[in-house]
């Protein structure tokens, strides 16, 4: 009797000591399917533009290459990089090592405030600092804070007041960066510029004359060569190679070709001629090359050439510079939107690739791409 009364007690504690243990693995669990996972939140109202007074914009234009002035740009993360940070391609206006204002495509953090964000790249010792190619450089002055506001077709650029500090001789390059880098977005023309609210009429330091504004219309990286007549000349924007180490890239110089019936006449003419020797740029199109027809419908510009645009050691092919070139520079003027190839009437002419071109070529997306 007292044997079993023993059992009996050995067995309750048993049970006892069962149940506490299987509530100590459950507990474990517990708490880790009650832990919240960590998350980050952005606040969209917040990443919203601002105009100079710090109210939220409201427009929504969309920039060309698919990204909303205050709307988010598509984006995406590096490949591998689980939860890395989203960036997106943006094109800026720098200075290489020679002066001239150069387009850069990199990529940047994604962000609603695009507008902003480009200037404030183009901010001498910056966020642009670490992503500059070699021999480049930003172009406003260190420490200015940038402020932008969209009115219709316009927008106005607002600085502080550390943007006068900036050399006399780069004050064309520094208006001409600003501009074409704001006017990457669709629906923007012109671009005002403002100091602490203040519009400015002219530039600061040497009076370059701004007026009611600036647009690609005037230019970049002007040149006005020995142009005599003015009234018969055209003035078209051109895109000629530049060479820095191993690197070679485009560099746009608007200038005026005299005698062109047209501006693709002129734009032509324009590349065959070359840029001016003191530039330090070079062309990829011989003397000997002649248009001998071409057709523009509906945007697309059919030009038919005479055998010297080949090249190549069988001279079958056309250069990606030469293509390149002749495409980026064509497709500046609006009415043109892709540009088809024949060679003495015959199409299927061959990239660098050996691949026929049996399809017109459009606007390269990326120009002097950095980082992809």
């Amino acid at each position: 009797m007292h044997r079993f009364r023993k059992h009996g007690i050995l067995l309750v504690l048993l049970a006892i000591l069962l149940t506490i243990t299987g509530c100590g693995f459950g507990l474990d669990k517990t708490l880790k399917e009650i832990d919240p996972p960590k998350v980050d939140y952005v606040d969209d109202e917040k990443a919203l533009d601002t105009d100079a007074s710090g109210s939220e914009k409201s427009a929504t234009e969309e920039p060309s290459d698919g990204s909303s002035v205050d709307k988010a740009d598509e984006s995406s993360a590096a490949p591998g990089e689980e939860g890395a940070a989203e960036t997106t391609g943006r094109q800026l206006y720098l200075l290489d090592k020679n002066g001239m204002v150069v387009p850069q495509m990199l990529q940047l953090p994604a962000t609603k405030e695009v507008a902003k964000q480009a200037l404030e790249y183009l901010v001498k010792d910056g966020p642009v600092t670490e992503l500059l190619p070699n021999g480049f450089q930003a172009v406003i002055p260190a420490d200015t804070k940038v402020s932008v506001n969209k009115v219709d077709d316009t927008i106005v650029a607002d600085f502080s007041k550390e943007f006068e500090n900036y050399q006399a001789d780069q004050e064309q390059a520094i208006l001409e960066a600003i501009t074409w880098t704001l006017t990457q977005f669709d629906g923007v023309k012109n671009v005002k510029l403002r100091i602490n609210g203040h519009d400015l009429t002219e530039m600061p330091v040497n009076g370059t004359p701004i007026g009611d504004g600036v647009s690609r219309a005037d230019g970049i990286n002007v040149q006005m060569g020995n142009i005599v007549d003015v009234t018969n000349s055209t003035g078209v924007t051109l895109y000629f190679l530049a060479q820095s180490d191993d690197q070679t890239y485009y560099v746009p110089v608007t200038k005026r070709v005299e005698g062109a019936k047209d501006n693709v006449a002129a734009t032509i003419k324009g590349l065959i001629e070359g840029p001016a020797l003191e530039t330090g740029l070079f062309t990829e199109f011989s003397r000997d090359v002649k248009v001998l027809n071409k057709t523009l419908d509906e945007g697309l510009l059919t030009l038919d050439f005479n055998e010297a645009i080949l090249g190549g050691e069988k001279q079958q092919a056309i250069s990606d510079e030469a293509l390149n070139s002749l495409v980026l520079s064509l497709t500046e003027q609006n009415s043109i939107k892709e540009v088809a190839i024949t060679v003495d009437g015959k199409a299927g002419i061959l990239n660098e690739k050996g691949e026929p071109l049996s399809e017109p070529v459009t606007r390269p997306v990326k120009v002097n791409a950095v980082g992809f």
